[in-house]
């Protein structure tokens, strides 16, 4: 009888087939098979938060295989996901499959590769209950938040909401974000900047007013820079100090879950979601041409910096193969994690660095491939040698004035010759300075005074929200995505252009209810100290029990007190005016949410309930019948565009409608993006096309801020 493995993706089970070959059954339990149920709150408060799990219905045809699987092998192996939800639905197989959970038959592998995979078979243990324990803690915590406090909002402002234990938090640092920026007054100021010109160079090189007869400048208004230009009018610009030093620019570390979706976002806008869809395929397993099913890449939800010694022994090889020794560092490098992290696995790395993106490149999809890049490429570079800079900082002094100036040239690029961080803001100033003396004069090419206003802080965007929620110790790595998602799809917060991320007013109302009523569910200390706490149910040190008792405690009275202070009342969600007219009665039309996202309402409702569509126009004309173009989301959220007399003209496309008319027949022209991206015509029998250049990928975002929702 064969040895039967049970994981929980099928593309997976797929990989590790054909590492284990004849004498093992590999299948798949796709995700969780049991769970709380869905029609109630399936947890008996009054006895030690007892979970009532069921068979998930929609598992019915799975969990028969599973059985019959198990029943026709003479030992089972559950190598589901090496994480807390792995760990959960190993349990519950375990339970499904009559198989003694002390027995040691829980294999996790790190990487999808036949060294990973012999590793984790060679290594069975038992379930590890602490792990479970804390799985269970969450889910049940989430329950009882969810399914206690919907209620109230659908009572106090309208049916179909939702809160939740790491949502709620996650609108609320949006929400007080765009507070921020409301109340934020902007104040003037003024800087006065020098262009000089040094004797050894031709080009112009920038200085800024630091200190006027020797105390630090601040200037407020036009008339205090007008009277420092005057002042320096004719003055003799002199170098009165230099500071030459050399600088260690350090790589960054390999990726966390987190750095890995921040970086994707800022570098290529992928949300979390499409990051994390990219990153499973690479761990589950490709098929590379001549090599078969092989994953790529170690797992993906992680927050550990650890690297194997192996794996830094074949990156030190490649990199002084490729680059030469110089490009090594003395030793290793060895980067610290967060004292919270969960060091269970690597940080994320090519399992193989060899595969370099270039050789694996036509086996990947374009998403895969900009990941794989990304992933091999930062951590490369992480065990790679320091760039040294040379650095020079100028004092310049003219009519008791005190300018300064920086500069920098690399002297070894080290690292930087294969990888650099992609920053939100980066003000470092770039380019060396010319060859300057002490005491030598320069020339003042320009001498101006610049008004500058000071800037609210930015809202957020994916990147720089999970980072917020990675510092401020809220969810976990494999909750970012999720939990971004999820604030979005139920218009509580939306994106707007640029990736930004702005509450909606729906989001707002219930945020400012929740910290009236329930404080602590959208406290942000609060949350991170139960994610401490289920950290410390998974290391063995308190009992989940104990936790869901002193939550439920204080959350019951909490509830029962808000019940009481709202008896009779409910919220409004205030409504956004637009210069729309209702086609029925005349009165302007508002934008109001629903269960299914934003519409137009009449502002006289309920007296005339005439409602219509949201529809955002683009740019073009549609190439069959000449009518208006609109942009349009599929079910799963995929933008494409279509004609908008959609009942007579079933034209649509997936690729975007720009301004540009085509050369040939004047119709509109559409621009297809990817590894065969090109601009092209869609008019039938045309036939124009060319392939994309800089120009028209730089182009991208105008032709989308075109867009007009109307």
């Amino acid at each position: 009888m064969p040895h039967l493995v049970i994981l929980e993706s099928p593309s997976k089970a797929k990989t590790v087939k054909k590492y284990l070959g004849e004498g093992y059954d590999v299948i798949a339990s796709t995700g969780h098979i049991i769970d709380l149920p869905k029609s109630k709150l399936g947890v008996d408060v009054e006895h030690d938060f007892a979970p009532q799990y069921v068979n998930m219905k929609d598992k019915a045809e799975v969990i028969k295989e599973l059985k019959k699987h198990a029943k026709a092998s003479d030992i089972v192996y559950l190598a589901t996901d090496p994480d807390r939800e792995g760990e959960a639905i190993a349990w519950h197989l375990s339970h499904l499959l009559n198989i003694d959970e002390k027995a040691p038959v829980r294999v996790t592998f790190n990487e999808i590769t036949k060294t990973g995979v012999k590793a984790g078979m060679s290594a069975p243990r038992c379930i590890d209950t602490n792990i479970v324990d804390a799985q269970q803690a969450r889910r049940i915590l989430d329950r009882i938040v969810g399914y206690k406090l919907s209620p109230f909002l659908w009572k106090k402002v309208r049916r179909g909401l939702s809160a939740g234990r790491v949502q709620s938090v996650a609108v609320r640092i949006i929400v007080d974000r765009e507070n921020e920026i409301r109340s934020f007054v902007s104040q003037e100021y003024w800087s006065v900047d020098a262009k000089l010109l040094a004797a050894s160079s031709k080009k112009a090189f920038p200085a800024k007013l630091s200190e006027v007869d020797g105390e630090k400048v601040s200037i407020g208004s036009k008339e205090e820079a007008d009277k420092l230009l005057e002042r320096l009018k004719g003055a003799e610009f002199i170098v009165t100090g230099l500071k030459k030093s050399q600088r260690k620019k350090q790589p960054a570390p390999p990726f966390t879950t987190s750095t890995l979706q921040q970086e994707a976002s800022r570098r290529y806008s992928f949300q979390s979601r499409r990051t994390m869809k990219a990153a499973q395929e690479l761990y589950e397993g490709i098929d590379v041409a001549g090599m078969g099913a092989v994953g790529l890449i170690t797992y993906m939800r992680t927050d550990s910096l650890r690297i194997s010694d192996e794996a830094k022994a074949a990156a030190a090889d490649l990199i002084k193969e490729l680059y030469g020794a110089e490009y090594l560092p003395e030793k290793p490098r060895v980067f610290k994690s967060k004292n919270n992290a969960q060091d269970a696995h690597e940080a994320i790395r090519p399992t193989t660095v060899s595969l370099t993106p270039d050789k694996v490149k036509a086996s990947l999809s374009s998403d895969q491939y900009k990941l794989y890049k990304l992933i091999w490429e930062r951590f490369m570079a992480s065990q790679m040698q320091n760039a040294v800079l040379d650095t020079v900082a100028a004092d310049i002094t003219a009519a008791g004035c005190l300018f300064k100036s920086s500069g920098y040239s690399v002297k070894f690029d080290g690292f930087t010759k294969l990888y650099e961080e992609t920053k939100d803001a980066d003000n470092e100033q770039s380019g060396a300075l010319p060859k300057l003396e002490k005491g030598e004069k320069l020339t003042a090419k320009e001498v101006l005074g610049n008004q500058h206003f000071t800037q609210p802080p930015a809202r957020y965007n994916e990147a720089s929200l999970i980072k917020e929620l990675e510092e401020n110790g809220i969810g976990r790595p494999s909750t970012y995505a999720p939990t971004i998602s999820t604030i979005i799809d139920r218009h509580y917060v939306e994106r707007e252009q640029g990736n930004q991320i702005k509450p909606t007013a729906l989001g707002e109302v219930i945020t400012e209810l929740l910290k009236e009523h329930f404080n602590d569910i959208v406290d942000v200390k609060f949350t991170a100290k139960m994610e401490t706490e289920l950290d410390n149910i998974e290391h063995g040190t308190v009992n989940w029990v104990d936790i869901l008792r002193r939550f439920y405690g204080n959350f019951a009275k909490t509830l029962e007190k808000a019940e009481a202070d709202m008896e009779g009342k409910r919220v409004k969600v205030p409504d956004e005016p637009t210069d729309v007219i209702c086609e029925e009665c005349g009165k302007p039309m508002v934008i109001k949410i629903g269960p299914f996202g934003k519409f137009l309402g009449c502002s006289g409702f309920p007296e005339c309930k005439f409602t219509k569509k949201i529809v955002t126009e683009t740019q073009g004309n549609c190439p069959k019948c000449g009518k208006k173009m609109l942009a349009k989301k599929s079910k799963k959220g995929k933008p494409f565009y279509g004609c908008e007399d959609y009942q007579n003209c079933n034209f649509m496309t997936w690729d975007l409608p720009i301004s540009e008319k085509c050369p040939q027949c004047g119709a509109t022209l559409f621009k297809k993006t990817g590894r065969q991206g090109k601009i092209y015509c869609a008019k039938e029998g045309c036939g124009y096309e060319r392939p994309l250049d800089g120009a028209d990928s730089k182009d991208k975002s105008n032709d989308r801020s075109e867009e007009r929702r109307v």
